[in-house]
């Protein structure tokens, strides 16, 4: 079944009532997909980590359950997400342990080599460039750095068809794992997972080689 141009839309850049409706459906149909990255990332307790797209913000808790004693930020392009967000991990807020910040993939505006670990997961859809948004995040990353990224790809005929192509656009995997070694990412085969590419979404792992 097709969804809706607005529906699309919204999870393309939430705003309003309907943005928030579509944050609230997002953080349930998304958090088995986000929950399976975030454990591929072995986050440790000082790590730094950046969530690519972090819409509700429902992960930044988790991340900083697991970075308990290092940092955590959320970037989003959607201000609607940004203040969902942060109404939801108020708390995390307020001790300094999670930042927000409007920002897309391709222009975070951090320093270099400023995050132990990257989460990113069903935003690359959206992307205008996905070589100018692999290179940003893997300028962000420091060298031996883990990225963790989930998102449909275009074997995934389904998901092609059930969304319109003029929001969502799905890369082949040959596509992505080039854009990302391209950037300086060297993907782990052993622990990426896309073996029902044309059925489920693609988990993808890699580490920042060294420059």
């Amino acid at each position: 079944m097709r969804r809706p141009r607005a529906i699309a839309e919204q999870a393309r850049h939430a705003r309003g009532v309907l943005g928030r409706v579509i944050a609230f459906i997002m953080a349930r149909e998304t958090w088995r997909d986000n929950l399976a990255a975030i454990n591929a990332l072995y986050i440790q307790p000082r790590d730094h980590v950046l969530d690519v797209g972090c819409g509700h913000g429902r992960s930044l808790g988790e991340l900083a359950l697991r970075a308990h004693s290092g940092r955590v930020t959320g970037v989003d392009p959607s201000q609607t997400m940004i203040d969902i967000a942060a109404r939801r991990n108020r708390a995390l807020v307020r001790e300094r342990r999670v930042d927000l910040a409007i920002a897309n993939a391709d222009e975070t505006h951090f320093a270099e080599e400023r995050f132990d670990k990257l989460l990113c997961v069903h935003v690359a859809y959206f992307w205008p460039s996905l070589s100018a948004a692999c290179a940003e995040l893997a300028r962000v990353t420091k060298q031996g750095g883990r990225l963790a990224m989930v998102l449909r790809t275009a074997a995934n005929e389904a998901a092609v068809r059930a969304f319109p192509g003029d929001v969502y656009t799905f890369p082949s995997l040959n596509d992505v794992i080039a854009a990302l070694n391209e950037a300086g990412f060297v993907v782990l085969t052993g622990e990426s997972n896309w073996r029902d590419e044309a059925h489920a979404p693609v988990l993808l792992v890699a580490e920042r080689a060294g420059r």
